[in-house]
């Protein structure tokens, strides 16, 4: 497994994550306002809000992670510092969704933290 195919995986992660919340979304607040031009505002609750808080952060974490991975590809520096900081990345990922969309949230900051740190040994070894 590479860094280019961690980054790859977690794409997925992150695909899995939103049809999850579209699931969601659809049951509360229905295929016909799902598919309409949403003029009046519907929130989801419970795990469906959650999910979607989720997605956001995933989306960003995919914004740094990303950059990260394709410097470390692009200018050769891979090694296995890099492909365990992926992996502990991806990792972390999962288990910050999974734990996210339970509602548990001393677990959720902790491999929110984690996924993090392992972005930031990425860039250090990019440098």
């Amino acid at each position: 497994m590479t860094e280019t195919t961690l980054l790859a995986a977690y794409g997925l992660l992150v695909m899995l994550t939103i049809l999850l919340q579209v699931l969601g979304a659809t049951r509360q607040l229905s295929m016909g306002y799902l598919m309409s031009s949403r003029d009046k505002t519907r929130t989801t609750t419970g795990m469906t809000a959650r999910l979607g808080r989720a997605v956001d952060n995933s989306v960003v974490a995919m914004a740094l992670f990303a950059p990260a991975v394709l410097l470390i590809e692009m200018l050769g520096r891979n090694n296995s510092a890099t492909l365990l900081a992926a992996q502990v990345f991806l990792l972390a990922r999962i288990i910050y969704v999974i734990v996210y969309a339970l509602g548990v949230p001393t677990i959720r900051t902790l491999a929110w933290l984690a996924g993090y740190a392992a972005t930031a040994v990425l860039y250090f070894h990019a440098l």
